[in-house]
């Protein structure tokens, strides 16, 4: 008689994703004594892109925002400029995809306003918008720029409307919209967008998720499932996937994917706890990971989708003891290639005044590249114009390489100044003593000059997309010290990679003069 033995192998799926890690910025690079609003409203209260960070703040009278350099790291002056063109509480803010110095804010004032900000950042508060959208008859909650035309703005209300805006027209102040979407009964409380534009998925207070073709405002889907209450939605268009978070009928928070042409019943319910505090998605496209951040947790998961069974893979926790308030997140042109950060959240701690920066890193041990990890992503060019929109175009975004060197237009100077620039992804610490190197040598020309620099400011260089005479200069000597001992490590890092090229410039060069032996 013969004894079968059972073999036990347990299923490693292999991913390049496994590992990946949470580093927060150190106490010198976050942006400390930023007065953070209180409000209770269940928004992000902080947009970012590659010059600026905005923070939705407190204040006593009126609403208002700080907006601050990206590099302006460390304690932040109680006295900073602010935008406070708003009459009442601001409730969100986005910037434009395609604009870095172009942010829109809408507020309980019932308005929504889009502001232009100086390319050197705010000297002064802001209080006259660009364009002032006046439609809801209620405080408006949520904005969403559309991911490939430019300058179309949505908007949603607890008027219980969405509409459209068209930036693109003369008027100062626009009263009309372009088209109001009307099928919710209750409260919007999220927004999302296919890759393309094409489809729009939204939740309501009402709990049920919808599926609209926004060119048109016609209603395509709408589940019916009781057993997933869900508060916020992705469309993840890669996948054809929709996802949600919210909670179960035990209030217990929960995550649903769905299928992106079938709404009655979800693919998956995944429990997660017992929390109260809402949960915000986070996709990326380009890795498949799925970051799901709890407000007032001090710690978030991150996942990774499939398309096939089990569809979400849990990979680890990044736990710290400081629970968040909001979350801002880096676009992906804004990132560090070279130490192979694949997302970056700006964490709003309230409790501190505080704002700290949270890179996630695929741990490599090589510091060139990955193009494995940085595929073709959406740039900071539309795809299509606004009227093009209106007509009923549909265009996939114009996809960028993220590796350094290649050539990407500057959204604001390219557009508005046309000036031609050329995109370098460098580390922050080589920006910031760029520019106090730049200022050294603008001090030392304008002392011979006379004090005339103009020949520095028409030969300012850009590096990563921004014009280094913009950064904010160091105000201490600690600073200083800080920022030179940054230039040295990249410096460092540098000479080893040149090493490298040059050890395989050899590697080569041997391997063209074996070949020719074996042929003659």
């Amino acid at each position: 008689m013969t004894i079968s033995k059972m073999t036990w192998r347990p299923q490693y799926r292999c991913s390049k994703f496994r590992h990946v890690f949470g580093k927060p910025a150190s106490k010198e690079a976050c942006y400390d004594g930023v007065p953070i609003t209180r409000s209770v409203h269940d928004n992000h209260l902080c947009a970012v892109n590659p010059r600026f960070l905005a923070v939705i703040t407190e204040s006593a009278g009126g609403g208002s925002f700080v907006v601050l350099t990206l590099h302006h790291t460390g304690k932040v002056d109680p006295h900073h400029p602010k935008v406070t063109g708003h009459r009442s509480n601001v409730l969100d803010l986005k910037w434009n995809p395609f604009n870095d110095y172009c942010i829109a804010s809408c507020s309980e004032d019932t308005t929504v306003k889009v502001w232009e900000v100086p390319p050197q950042g705010l000297l002064r508060n802001l209080t006259a918008p660009w364009k002032e959208l006046q439609g809801h008859s209620r405080r408006v909650g949520l904005l969403e720029w559309h991911p490939t035309a430019s300058n179309i703005l949505f908007s949603t209300a607890y008027d219980y409307q969405v509409m459209i805006w068209n930036l693109d027209c003369p008027e100062q102040v626009i009263k009309n919209p372009l088209r109001t979407i009307s099928h919710h009964p209750d409260v919007v409380l999220s927004l999302a967008f296919s890759t393309d534009g094409s489809l729009m998925a939204t939740t309501c207070k009402d709990r049920k998720v919808r599926l609209i073709e926004p060119q048109t405002g016609s209603l395509l889907q709408e589940s019916k499932t009781k057993v997933h209450r869900a508060a916020k939605v992705l469309i993840l268009g890669n996948l054809k996937m929709i996802l949600t978070t919210g909670t179960s009928i035990w209030n217990v928070r929960q995550i649903a994917l769905w299928k992106q042409d079938d709404l009655s019943v979800p693919l998956l319910q995944e429990d997660l706890d017992g929390g109260s505090g809402i949960l915000f998605p986070f996709y990326d496209p380009d890795t498949h990971m799925l970051y799901v951040v709890g407000k007032g947790d001090a710690s978030f998961r991150y996942y990774e989708i499939s398309a096939e069974k089990p569809y979400l893979n849990y990979l680890t926790d990044y736990r710290s003891l400081l629970p968040q308030k909001g979350m801002g997140v880096m676009p992906k042109r804004g990132l560090d290639v070279t130490s192979c950060e694949v997302f970056r959240f700006y964490k709003l701690v309230t409790t501190k005044s505080l704002i700290e920066p949270v890179s996630m890193i695929v741990p490599r041990r090589s510091e060139s590249y990955q193009e494995d990890i940085y595929p073709m992503t959406p740039g900071n060019i539309p795809a299509m114009t606004s009227q093009e929109w209106i007509d009923g175009v549909k265009r996939d975004p114009v996809l960028v390489n993220l590796k350094p060197g290649s050539q990407v237009a500057d959204s604001y100077l390219s557009l508005v100044k046309g000036v031609d620039t050329r995109r370098s992804q460098s580390r922050p610490g080589l920006l910031q003593l760029s520019y106090i190197q730049g200022q050294l040598d603008s001090t030392k020309g304008s002392k011979e000059a006379g004090g005339n620099d103009k020949g520095h400011e028409d030969g300012s260089p850009l590096s990563n997309g921004q014009d280094l005479a913009l950064c904010s200069p160091p105000k201490t000597e600690n600073e200083l010290r800080l920022k030179f001992h940054k230039q040295q490590e990249e410096i460092r890092r540098l000479r080893e990679l040149l090493n490298q090229r040059d050890v395989r410039i050899m590697q080569l060069e041997l391997e063209i003069n074996n070949v020719k032996n074996l042929h003659s």
